[in-house]
C-alpha cells in the first residue's frame, strides 16, 4: 500500500471511530430529550425533533452525491490510465496487475472518504453542540 493509501485508509479509520463514538452520545442526548419532552413541546425541542428528521435526509443526500461524484471521477482516472497505458509505447510492460490493484484500492479508499465525510461532519457537529446544551 502506497503512503498516500494508508493516509487514506488512516483517515477513513479514525473519521470512523470518531462517528462510532459521537453517534451514541447523539442519540442517547435526543432520546432523553424526548422521554423528558412531555406532550407540550416547547420551541426549543421543536426545533431538535425537526433537525433530527431534516439533518440526516441532508447529509445523506450529501454522501451519496459525494460518492457518485468521486466514483465519476474514479473511473476516468482509470480508464484514462489504462487507455494511456495501450496507446504509449514507452509505458509497455510497465503496468502490472499490483499496480492495477492499488489504483483500484486507491480509488475505493477516495469514494469510502468522500461518502463519509458529510455523514462524520455532521454527526460530530451535533455530538459537540449537543454536548454544550444545559439540561433543564
Amino acid at each position: 500500500m502506497s503512503i498516500r493509501s494508508a493516509r487514506k485508509a488512516n483517515s477513513i479509520v479514525a473519521k470512523s471511530t470518531e462517528l462510532a463514538l459521537a453517534v451514541p452520545q447523539v442519540v442517547a442526548h435526543r432520546v432523553a430529550r424526548m422521554a423528558t419532552a412531555g406532550p407540550a413541546l416547547s420551541a426549543r425541542d421543536l426545533k431538535e425533533f425537526h433537525l433530527m428528521f431534516a439533518e440526516k435526509g441532508a447529509a445523506f443526500a450529501q454522501a451519496w452525491q459525494a460518492m457518485a461524484t468521486q466514483t465519476m471521477l474514479a473511473n476516468q482516472a482509470l480508464a484514462f490510465s489504462f487507455a494511456r497505458s495501450f496507446w504509449s509505447a514507452s509505458s509497455r510492460g510497465k503496468i502490472t496487475p499490483s499496480k492495477v490493484v492499488a489504483q483500484l484500492q486507491g480509488a475505493a479508499l477516495g469514494v469510502l472518504g468522500k461518502s463519509l465525510a458529510p455523514v462524520h461532519r455532521k454527526a460530530t457537529a451535533n455530538a459537540r453542540r449537543l454536548a454544550r446544551t444545559k439540561r433543564r
